[in-house]
């Protein structure tokens, strides 16, 4: 209606939530009674089990089924449930007379008829509204914006609708007034009646659907300004995603009015023609518009009624007095009605589940409780829309099984699950613990003694109410989401009943006792805004709520859950019990049980009873039996004369019930002879019957004679205190020479505690003597015993409950004045005497000047061992205090190695805090200026450690002189000591080193060892410049010899190879192969030896004979390695093909052969293939360890290292290098070597031919590159060739050689054979693409001469070149795919080789090459061309030029450094 949205809800403040241990845990009651002075200040608490204690569910799932109850809830809350029922009454008034009820708009809202009523009645009526104008004021006060007119429509509203109504509440008579009629504004909603009588009795369609929403207006949006109809849009929980899925249409019930009988006047039966009269005009014209009443059969015209009808109604139609009969009709009694279908747990969770979230479009789980608390609280304070649920709730356990498992039960408990069947949580048993008074209820009442099931829904709800008797309720949540509890202390409940009644006085007027049949709810915020303490809590699975008696409590289920009540009783609740039964008999209301039953019960088994439990009983009795003594005598009083026993024990509590309170009787009873059946209380004699009270009968259970017995026993054992009380108090009070000892008080104490007395002040003052008396004892005993720790010796300080001496004698005043006598007070005096005599040593010792500490700790151990605070002892400690510490400064300046910079300050520190002394004074000024001299040479010594530049060596011993005198430990002048002892031998070994070329390392350690002397060292800048000299020297040569990316080092690389490495284990097939080798001294088996050897020579000579040794080594180990890996290609069966290549598997394709090693590689294996130049030694990866760089790039190496005069190993061998070199081409100049035969034919050599086919067990190879046969050599041409190829150096010689020597052995046959070869092996490599061979060209035989003319040798190395080459293009096939543009020198290059016809028969190439041939002076040009022709001049004696690139100088070293052309360099080293 037009109320604005309401406040968002603010949750209450939590209630107490206790996590018992499980020491605590294990008596419910007690920690019940021990939390009960918090928990009962918030009405409600939750209880949290300690970890692990996690029962069972022992209910039986398939069994378990229930008929749960319809919760509409805007129908709970007091306030809106108000509103509906004034609606309904409006509804009905407007529709009895024959007119339709719609809800008007004003500024787009719903208009609240309700509250503009209640507004217009507070303002004094609707004339005095208008009168005075105050429809501003009430627009204002209903919500809506000043300055827009609401007032006047809220005045056309009030006076068309509200008007009428009352006027009729307020009696006036309708007929006789002259108001408006009811003309309803098309844009209204009509208004569905609420009809809450007739639902209640008419049990729903079994299409209804648990999450209908009703709507009580046909629209669920209001009209524009316009006037136009607004379509149904989804509301704020369609947004949301809530709206319902497959909701149903909800059955219409149409509204029957009860037809009430017609009762004829006094006149008697009217006549036909006064049917017919209108009783307003008293006419009988115009028929047609007589209206004839369907209640009393009255007439009326239309336009008589007020207000007048302009057709005739639809339905029925009630005249003005049939009308005032019906609208002033008791309302019926609101109630939840039944749900039409029976639900299993699990239907009805798949129901629960479904409705959360499809209403919330999310998964259950993850719904906040924060939402569902608002979201419930706006629901049920709306009347636009109505949200039902269904709620499982006062299931009885007895049917289906309790949740927690029982003895005897169907469900099987496992062994380690036994506890939880005795456990006092366990809700079966808790109601009839000892401790519960409902123990001594015979009856086993469902929700009391025998737990209650709650099965709950997402906002099904349990209503404001307190418990039955206002016991203590306990709830358990088996599982499922949580519930969501609201509860107010019991001392609030009477202001909470106010607090509604005022707010809902309408509901209270036809329900009294409304608050007791838990279906009435309100928003806490209400209560709160006036006043009430309210607190919430959420309850999760596997946690209990207790409410508190008379504690008011409500809440709501948050989801799908499984809850347990019960309820429980204690002895302090027996007086709220009574007044339980007081309150009940004012509102009429059954009780339970019998309260004075149970009392007497209880009383029956006094001698049992704790005590607490007996004195709660004792007055409750004397209050019973003082009431029924009184209620007694005034029924005697009346008359009252017949009286019998009966024994109300054998009868049901429904038969003996007053007739008017509804008081289960007990004790007593009236009866009158007129109606056996019906009996009355003591309170309520004269509502029995109109009988005179003289021939009523007194039923009695008990004469007061017989009560008096069973109160004395009750009193007995809650009386035994006294008893004990006075005992105590006797004690207590006893002289000295009648005092009790201590375990005469002790054994009252446990008395008091077997027999469960109370916790009363008289107990509490015993136990705190005796516990006074025990201290005492024990103090006593400490004291005389010594045993108490002192703790001076752990930081100092004295024991708080050290006495001092007169404190003593008090204590032993104390100990004879105690009530009980204490054995250890006699022997107190001795103490005293101790006491006094260590005074008096104290003294003596402290007279001297600095007595000594073991004196000292002597005295300080007696006075300890006292136990009693002593003054002296302070003064003893600071004294022994500073007697330790001047003597450890002098222990420490005894020892001088031991007395460092940290020890003197230390003690420093130590001896500031000391209390002043002339002793301890004298030592600390010594100490300090021993400290100032050793930290000013400390600082000096590392200043001149740190010093740069470096000091000399004798500055450095002038101070060390100066620091020997000081008594310290000074770090820094210790290190001062020994870096110059190390200086002075670093200059020794120095100077030793000048006389002779130094190895590097020798020069490499001392520049380390140096770098490491805070000492300037003169000799260490040469020996610095020495090792970068030499270092750059390495890094030069490591760049000319070393490949890119290689694994050997620069001396492997230049040493002879004396180990094979991986084709070492290709010797090992040859079995039993010892050649006689050089017998050396020492071991030269791995690379690491011939370094450790050359290393240690004492001069080049001895190094280069190493390194012969190693070479002759190298030329033995390869020459077995040829002759293996040779023999692995003679015919052998395919069986034993041998495995090659890096790969190691067998031979296939096309194969490299290593001219060196003789091992066979697929050409796929080696990288680089393609790029073999025809004519030229092939070597394989493994033989190729350099560069190879020409010999007159390696002579500056060695010139510049000669310069450096340094020796290592790498120079040494470079050396070697060269003269091997030398060596080897003397060697070659007088070697003839052997030509072919004049008919062009090379004679025939055993061994593989280059050119054939073999047969592998894979397949067929053959080979890319011709070589050499061994076979066909000689031992000194063989030797010759191995030499040559080991060498690290590119010779010309050697290339002269291997062209010769292979073109000796190359038949001419070969280029005939393939043609012949490619086509075998195009069958053997079936996958390998197909290739277009080159035409064949017919190759030159080369022919070695001496030197010519330059052109004439030109020609002749081209047709040499053109004859190796033309062999390798018929080898390797062209692939069909053009190579990549190359550059102007490599296309020169290729035309040269590959096109050897070509280049001879072009004169213009012939020209440009001609030009530059004749002018290097290199043996072998490569012709270059254009921006690439640079030209250098040797340094030496021939004074030639060359170019740059024949040579291999670059343009920098050739303008930075010196050229010497390799015959220079040669005649320079024959010379």
């Amino acid at each position: 209606m037009t109320n604005s949205r309401p406040n968002e809800f603010i949750p209450p403040p939590e209630c107490p939530v206790f996590e018992p241990s499980w020491e605590e845990f294990a008596d419910p009651f007690g920690f019940i009674n021990k939390i009960r002075p918090i928990a009962e200040n918030t009405g409600i608490c939750k209880i949290r089990p300690p970890p692990g204690w996690q029962p069972p569910f022992a209910c039986d799932v398939d069994r378990l089924h229930f008929t749960p109850r319809i919760q509409r809830l805007n129908e709970l809350e007091a306030q809106t449930r108000v509103k509906l029922n004034f609606l309904d009454q409006i509804a009905k008034f407007w529709e009895l007379q024959g007119c339709t009820l719609k809800i008007p708009h004003v500024e787009r809202k719903t208009l609240d008829l309700y509250v503009l009523y209640k507004l217009v009645n507070e303002e004094g009526g609707f004339d005095v509204v208008c009168k005075e104008r105050r429809w501003t004021q009430i627009a204002l006060k209903m919500g809506f914006a000043p300055g827009k007119a609401v007032g006047s429509h809220l005045r056309a509203h009030y006076e068309r609708i509200l008007y009428p109504y009352y006027l009729f509440q307020a009696g006036a008579n309708l007929m006789n007034s002259q108001k408006p009629t009811l003309t309803n504004d098309t844009k209204d909603k009509e208004y569905k009646s609420h009809d809450l009588p007739h639902r209640q009795s008419v049990q729903p369609a079994e299409t209804c659907t648990i999450a209908r929403r009703a709507k009580r207006t046909e629209g669920r949006c209001f009209k524009s300004e316009q006037g136009e109809l607004c379509e149904n849009k989804p509301n704020l929980r369609r947004r949301m995603g809530s709206c319902v899925a497959k909701t149903e249409p909800v059955k219409e019930i149409p509204v029957q009015v009860k037809q009430e009988p017609f009762e004829p006047t006094a006149e008697g039966e009217k006549s036909t023609v006064e049917q017919y009269m209108c009783l307003a005009c008293g006419g009988g014209g115009d028929e047609d518009r007589l209206l004839l009443c369907d209640g009393c059969d009255d007439s009326y015209h239309t336009f008589c009624l007020i207000p007048p009808l302009h057709d005739v109604p639809k339905g029925d139609w009630r005249c003005p007095k049939c009308l005032a009969q019906e609208c002033r009709k008791p309302q019926v009694a609101f109630g939840f009605e039944q749900a039409s279908r029976d639900y299993t747990l699990r239907t009805f969770g798949d129901m629960a589940d479904s409705f959360k979230s499809d209403y919330f479009n999310m998964p259950v789980h993850m719904v906040p409780t924060e939402l569902v608390e608002k979201e419930f609280w706006r629901l049920v304070s709306t009347i636009e829309e109505d949200v039902t649920v269904e709620y499982g709730a006062d299931i009885a356990s007895k049917d289906f099984g309790s949740g927690f498992p029982v003895k005897n039960g169907t469900f099987k408990v496992a062994p380690e699950e036994e506890a939880y069947l005795s456990s006092g949580w366990n809700l079966n048993n808790m109601p009839v613990l000892d401790a519960s008074v409902l123990t001594h209820v015979t009856a086993d009442i469902c929700g009391m003694k025998l737990p209650w099931l709650y099965v709950g829904m997402c906002f099904s709800s349990f209503c404001w109410h307190i418990e039955d008797h206002w016991s203590y309720s306990i709830n358990y949540l088996h599982w499922g989401e949580p519930k969501t509890w609201y509860g107010a202390p019991g001392y609030a409940a009477e202001q909470l009943e106010n607090v509604m009644k005022n707010l809902a006085p309408e509901l209270f007027e036809s329900q009294p006792d409304l608050l007791h049949q838990l279906v009435t709810i309100m928003n806490p915020n209400v209560l709160m805004d006036h006043g009430l303490p309210i607190y919430r809590t959420n309850q999760c699975a596997g946690e209990f709520v207790i409410t508190f008696p008379r504690a008011y409590h409500s809440g709501f289920n948050q989801g799908f859950n499984f809850a347990e009540a019960v309820n429980f009783c204690t002895a302090d609740w027996m007086s709220l019990g009574r007044q339980c039964i007081d309150h009940y008999r004012s509102l009429n209301r059954y009780c339970v049980f019998s309260h004075d039953e149970m009392t007497c019960n209880i009383a029956v088994k006094a001698d049992s009873l704790e005590l607490e439990l007996a004195s709660a009983v004792q007055k409750d009795m004397s209050i019973m039996i003082q009431e029924e003594k009184e209620l007694r005598e005034q029924a005697y009083k009346m008359g009252l004369w017949h009286s019998q026993q009966v024994d109300y024990d054998v009868l049901p509590d429904e038969e003996r019930q007053c007739a008017k309170c509804r008081t289960t009787c007990y004790l007593s009873a009236i009866t009158c002879p007129c109606s056996p059946d019906q009996l009355v209380c003591l309170h309520h004699i004269q509502d029995l019957c109109a009988c005179p009270v003289s021939s009523y009968t007194l039923n009695y259970k008990y004469t007061l004679s017989e009560l008096n017995p069973l109160f004395q026993a009750v009193a007995s054992r809650a009386e035994s205190y006294d008893d004990w009380a006075s005992k105590v108090n006797t004690i207590l009070k006893a002289n000295q020479d009648n005092k009790s000892d201590l375990e005469e008080l002790r054994s009252l104490i446990v008395e008091a505690e077997k027999k469960m007395y109370p916790e009363t002040e008289l107990l509490n003052h015993l136990r705190q003597i005796i516990q006074n008396a025990e201290r005492s004892a024990s103090m006593a005993q400490q004291l005389l015993n010594g045993k108490r720790q002192t703790r001076y010796r752990s930081g100092g300080g004295k024991s708080p409950n050290q006495l001092t001496v007169e404190e003593l004698k008090l204590f032993v005043n104390q100990l004879y004045e105690l009530p009980c006598t204490i054995r250890q007070a006699p022997f107190l005096k001795a103490l005293l005497s101790r006491v006094e005599q260590f005074q008096q040593q104290s003294s003596n010792v402290l007279a001297e000047d600095m007595p000594g500490s073991s004196a000292l700790q002597g005295l300080l151990d007696e006075g300890a061992s006292l136990d009693v605070e002593l003054p002296q002892l302070a003064v003893l400690r600071q004294r022994l205090e500073q007697a330790r510490w001047v003597e450890a400064v002098q222990q420490a300046s005894d020892q001088p190695a031991s007395l460092g910079l940290d020890c003197m300050r230390r003690l420093i520190d130590q001896g500031v805090g000391l209390a002043p002394h002339a002793c301890v004074e004298r030592t600390m000024a010594r100490l300090q200026e021993l400290l100032t001299v050793c930290e000013h040479w400390e600082e000096k010594a590392h200043n001149m450690l740190a010093a740069r530049p470096r000091h000399s060596i004798d500055t450095l011993e002038a101070a060390i002189q100066e620091v020997d005198n000081i008594p310290a430990f000074l770090p820094n002048c210790v290190q001062l000591k020994d870096c110059v002892s190390r200086a002075r031998e670093w200059i020794k070994e120095a100077d030793a080193v000048g006389g002779r070329i130094p190895f590097l390392s020798t020069l490499s350690e001392l520049v380390s060892r140096a770098r490491g002397i805070p000492v300037m060292l003169e000799p260490l800048t040469r020996l610095e410049s020495l090792v970068s000299e030499v270092q750059a020297w390495k890094e030069s040569a490591a760049k000319t010899f070393l490949l890119r990316n290689t694994s050997h080092s620069l001396l492997e690389v230049l040493c002879p190879r004396c180990e094979t490495g991986p084709q070492k284990s290709k010797s090992k097939k040859v079995k039993d192969v010892s050649l006689p080798c050089k017998k050396v001294d020492v071991k030269l088996d791995s690379l690491c030896d011939v370094e450790r050897v050359l290393s240690t020579s004492q001069d080049t000579a001895s190094a280069m004979a190493t390194l012969a040794d190693v070479r002759q080594k190298e030329l033995e180990n390869l020459s077995i390695l040829r002759t293996s890996n040779e023999a692995n290609f003679q015919s052998l069966p395919s069986c034993l093909a041998p495995t090659v290549c890096l790969c190691h598997t067998v031979p296939a394709g096309p194969m490299l052969q290593c001219e060196l090693c003789r091992d066979a590689y697929h050409s796929g294996c080696v990288p680089g293939f393609k790029d073999i130049q025809a004519g030229q030694p092939w070597l394989c990866p493994l033989c190729k360890r350099s560069e190879k760089p020409p010999l007159d790039k390696v002579l500056p190496l060695l010139a510049s290292l000669q310069r450096i005069r340094v020796r290592l190993p790498e120079g040494d061998a470079l050396r070697y290098v060269i003269e091997r070199t030398v060596r080897w081409q003397h060697s070659v100049q007088q070697v003839s070597l052997p030509t072919q035969h004049p008919n062009g034919k090379a004679r025939h050599i055993s061994g593989i031919a280059s050119s054939q086919i073999l047969e592998g067990s894979k397949g067929s190879y053959y080979m890319l590159q011709p070589c050499i046969p061994l076979g066909g050599l000689s031992a000194e041409l063989e030797e010759l060739l191995v030499e040559g190829l080991l060498l690290q150096v590119t010779l010309p010689e050697l290339q002269h050689l291997y062209s010769s020597l292979l073109n000796r052995f190359t038949p001419s046959q070969h280029s005939l054979q393939s043609s012949e070869h490619d086509h075998q092996y195009h069958i053997a490599q079936d996958r390998s693409p197909p290739h277009r061979s080159p035409p064949h060209s017919k190759g030159q035989d080369g022919v070695l001469e001496t030197k010519k003319e330059k052109v004439e040798k030109n020609s002749k190395r081209r047709l040499e070149k053109e004859n190796l080459e033309g062999h390798y293009r018929d080898k390797i096939k062209k692939p069909k795919k053009k190579k990549p543009k190359m550059n102007k020198e490599r296309r020169r290059e290729e035309k040269r080789t590959i096109s050897p016809s070509n280049s001879l028969s072009d004169p213009s190439y012939s020209e440009d090459s001609e030009e530059d041939w004749s002018v290097c002076s290199a043996k072998r040009c490569q012709q270059p061309e254009g921006n690439e022709v640079n030209w250098v001049q040797c340094d030496g004696s021939c004074n030639q030029w060359f170019h740059q690139i024949c040579v291999g100088v670059s343009a920098e070293q050739a303008e930075n450094e010196d050229y010497i052309c390799v015959s220079c360099a040669i005649n320079d080293l024959t010379e």
